[in-house]
């Protein structure tokens, strides 16, 4: 049975409909016949002066080369055959929060420094520096009307709004499906498990129409500027209801480098994983799946900005879903209007539309279960479509764009000029008629730059071209040749030296200040005025200690001496005397200790010691010490329960361990389980170590640490700051950890073994996830077990040139490890091989050249090497018989 409080809003909006088309004739009629003829009437307001909308449309995590566009087939009827694709678009940096900053900034990872999805993420210095002037605060500033709506940045708190976006509903956080929470212009707004009215996919949707609508019924003359950024086919991968059963037998993640091993011609990371185990690869299979069921509810999102769908077609649904109670609690009043949103506006063929994704993504390719970040074709490629005024529908463009291009494609859509740091360029030259010509097109880029991670310094090793990491000792010695640290401490100003080790190492000592004579001296800043002391620094007095007691040196001299004249145990308590010459003084006054909180009285002495030496007189000595033999004992640590170590640095143990291969074997697991104990200590330690060097209070307890806190002001008065350390002590460059992480390799191997037998998930700089039965909170569900997989690696920072022409399709990869990867995909469209080894001297060398001009480039004119034809001198390539000879024999 139809209900009618369904089916009233279709026929009142019909009847509107047709009201309004009643008028249209009528005065299409009164026209003609004044006229005589018939006039074409635009629209109800005259748009030929009005610019353009633009719509972005932004998924996360959302590949090419895998075939998540397959299943997306009402976007690319809309966007591929209605407007333009890009075949070649890429992503400058294959991770989420860099991606993005980068599609908000037009700028490469290395100028607006957001590295990693946690350093420099949404942080004061990006808040500050590189936030007021993305695309959205450009337009704004122009008149657009911007929202933004979905995922933002994976470290953005909500609790303000960005400069430059009128409408704010951006995701807190990473991305989730559920049990979210939105900032809505700046109010935080917490969602649930409730598909109906939480499921983001659907709320980004129905948010943005709704916000068009009303920028359209309130400003009908002023563009809008909108950015949809869905989760989707992000994790956790929660796809909607509907969906929950498509695609059962899903393969397009299988392609020839799914599970393809071992990989040791490649970098470190790649090159120490193994091939995927069963359960890694059914893994896969069911990942895949889901991924590609999120994706559908995105491409009905797109669906719903296309006009063609007709009015009947809607009041159809609504009344299909009257009579269905699960179809009728997923649509919502927006979604079933949304439909009309453009045609009812009359905006749609005064929108851009622009669909794409924030980087790639890999499952299963070289045995990494799953994960990005790497420069490879998977991960960096993403689709790209546009769609709007003048751009000719089913067209394909071949060169290659850039995540930083959409920045300057916006601006240029709304008649605004490009700011010259921004490194990307627009691409409306490449798709618009009336700016389509052979000489712009042959100026297009063609090479790129694809980067993660920091900058480090290079040094060349012979005249090969190649270039390797500078290591501390070298840039100490580097550091120890300035004229400055030539001289020990002699110079008027100078703040440090370099010393040397007894082993040869070089290092930085800090000056000690001395007078005219050179004695050692401590510094008093005459400009620092005397601080009062005050109340609250004063300590009571402890009842352990005496006041005026012994002095640091007196108690050192003290327990030096007791333990060389005492051979017992003991504990150290310290005599609470006065100092020696006040005991000269008055010798003959009666003197008092401080014994359990109570001072008593004791016989007359000198000096400490006598009393030290009386003491020792009443105590009684062992046999050993009575006689003049000397009393001696071997020895010896016991480090477990059966073994010690004796003083000639040998290990003895229970002869039991030596004869029983059971006894032997539950010692050796025991101390195993004690070594894996306390390293898990010394990390918290450690960690509680750096909290508390972060968490020290400014409030001084006693008089000591008022003197420290004095000394810590005059320090601040005159800061010298470490020549090697730079400005900053705080800041660690990420290649140190990186050689310590090479180093460690065979800890590294060990562990990784470990893991697969079922022990702990973690390895010492890799990225690695627990996989359990209870992660995916939606069908279909995982119900195989626990298992470990890793994803990426501390150490794998790199910077590749990718070049694509005509003449051209070529990777050349230099990484933190001094490792380099060539590749030409013509030949090896997948990348399965590492060709490095077969380059010729002189094509490496012009891709060393070619690498450092792009790590260092600012602006478009510089990052943009293709303002040069792309002739064959310009970019060698080395004949077939060179590199397809040497693949030949790789494989």
């Amino acid at each position: 049975m139809v209900h009618l409080h369904f089916v009233r809003p279709c026929l009142l909006a019909w009847r509107s409909r047709q009201r309004r088309l009643l008028l249209l004739s009528l005065m299409l009629g009164a026209l003609g016949c004044c006229n005589g003829r018939r006039e074409h009437l635009r629209p109800r307001n005259d748009r030929r002066n009005i610019r353009p909308n633009i719509i972005l449309v932004l998924t996360d995590d959302q590949d090419v080369e895998l075939g998540s566009m397959d299943v997306m087939d009402k976007t690319r009827q809309i966007m591929e055959q209605g407007g333009t694709h890009f075949a070649n678009a890429f992503v400058t940096t294959p991770m989420c929060c860099p991606s993005r900053s980068s599609i908000l900034t037009g700028k490469y990872t290395h100028n607006h420094h957001v590295y990693t999805n946690n350093e420099n993420c949404s942080s004061p210095f990006w808040q500050a520096t590189h936030e007021p002037h993305t695309f959205g605060a450009y337009l704004s500033r122009s008149g657009y009307r911007t929202g933004y709506f979905g995922k933002y940045l994976n470290e953005y708190n909500g609790t303000y709004v960005p400069p430059g976006w009128l409408e704010w509903a951006g995701l807190v956080r990473n991305s989730r499906f559920y049990n979210y929470t939105i900032s809505r212009n700046g109010i935080q707004e917490k969602h649930g498990f409730v598909y109906e009215k939480d499921y983001l996919t659907d709320l980004i949707t129905n948010d943005s129409i709704r916000f068009f609508r009303k920028s359209k019924d309130e400003f009908p003359l002023r563009p809008v500027l909108m950015v949809l950024s869905h989760a989707a086919p992000h994790g956790p991968e929660d796809s909607a209801p509907q969906y929950a059963d498509k695609f059962p037998n899903v393969s397009q993640h299988i392609t020839p480098s799914y599970n393809f091993g071992p990989n040791y011609d490649k970098h470190w990371f790649v090159s120490h994983m193994q091939r995927m185990l069963p359960i890694h690869m059914e893994f896969t299979n069911i990942l895949q799946r889901k991924r590609l069921q999120t994706l559908l509810s995105v491409d009905d999102s797109v669906e719903k900005v296309d006009d063609r769908k007709s009015f009947g077609h809607v009041c159809h649904m609504i009344t299909k879903a009257s009579s269905d109670r699960s179809s009728k609690e997923m649509l919502s009043l927006s979604s079933q209007q949304i439909f009309q949103m453009l045609q009812d506006t009359g905006e749609l063929d005064n929108t851009y539309i622009i669909f794409t994704a924030d980087h790639g993504y890999h499952v299963g390719q070289f045995g990494l279960v799953k994960g990005k970040s790497l420069p490879y074709e998977f991960d960096i490629r993403v689709p790209f479509y546009m769609r709007g005024p003048e751009i000719q529908p089913g067209t394909r463009v071949s060169q290659p764009v850039l995540n930083i291009d959409l920045a300057p494609t916006m601006l240029d859509i709304a008649g605004l000029k490009a700011p010259g740091d921004m490194d990307g360029k627009s691409v409306l030259k490449l798709v618009l008629p009336r700016r389509l010509n052979s000489r712009k097109q042959n100026h297009w880029r063609n090479s790129f730059l694809i980067e993660r991670g920091k900058m480090f310094r290079l040094k060349q090793v012979g005249n090969k071209g190649l270039y390797t990491l500078i290591g501390k000792s070298d840039r100490m010695r580097e550091v120890c040749e300035r004229p400055e640290f030539q001289t020990a401490c002699q110079q008027s100003k100078q703040k440090w030296q370099c010393v040397e080790d007894p082993d040869g190492r070089l290092r930085l000592q800090k000056c000690k200040p001395r007078s005219q004579s050179g004695v050692l001296r401590r510094v008093k800043n005459p400009a620092l005025p005397t601080l009062p002391m005050p109340d609250d620094c004063i300590c009571p007095s402890d009842p352990s200690d005496p006041p005026g007691g012994l002095s640091k040196t007196e108690r050192r001299n003290q327990r030096k001496f007791l333990k060389i004249h005492l051979t017992q145990k003991y504990k150290p308590r310290f005599i609470g005397t006065r100092p020696i010459r006040s005991a000269r003084r008055r010798p003959r006054r009666r003197r008092s200790r401080w014994v359990g909180g109570n001072w008593r009285l004791t016989k007359r002495h000198h000096t400490p010691t006598a009393w030290v030496h009386k003491a020792r007189r009443r105590r009684p000595l062992p046999p050993a010490s009575r006689s003049r033999k000397k009393y001696h004992r071997e020895p010896s640590l016991k480090v477990t329960r059966r073994c010690s170590i004796l003083s000639n640095s040998t290990i003895r143990c229970d002869g039991h361990l030596y004869s029983s291969i059971k006894a032997w074997k539950h010692h050796k697991s025991k101390i195993e389980d004690q070594i894996e104990d306390l390293q898990v200590k010394i990390k918290s330690l450690k960690e509680v170590k750096g909290h508390l060097k972060t968490k020290r209070p400014d409030k001084c307890d006693c008089i000591k640490s008022y003197s420290s806190k004095k000394r810590s002001l005059s320090r601040q008065k005159h800061k010298t700051v470490h020549p090697f350390k730079g400005q900053s002590r705080a800041t660690v460059s990420p290649w140190l950890q990186q050689y310590r992480l090479e180093k460690r390799r065979k800890k590294v191997k060990k562990t990784l073994k470990k893991m697969k037998r079922g022990g702990d998930c973690k390895a010492p700089g890799i990225t690695c996830f627990t996989h359990t039965n209870e992660h995916w909170q939606t069908p279909p569900f995982w119900t195989l077990g626990t298992f470990c997989a890793c994803t990426s690696a501390s150490n794998s920072t790199y910077w590749c040139v990718r070049t694509l022409n005509t003449t051209h399709n070529t990777l050349f990869c230099e990484f933190a490890t001094s490792t380099i990867e060539y590749y030409d995909l013509d030949v090896d469209p997948y990348q399965l091989r590492n060709t490095a080894s077969l380059l010729p001297t002189y094509l490496t060398d012009w891709y060393m050249t070619e690498l450092q001009a792009l790590r260092s480039c600012r602006g478009h004119k510089q990052c943009n090497p293709s303002g040069r034809p792309a002739t064959t001198a310009e970019y060698p390539k080395s004949t077939g018989d060179e590199l397809g000879s040497g693949w030949s024999k790789s494989r």
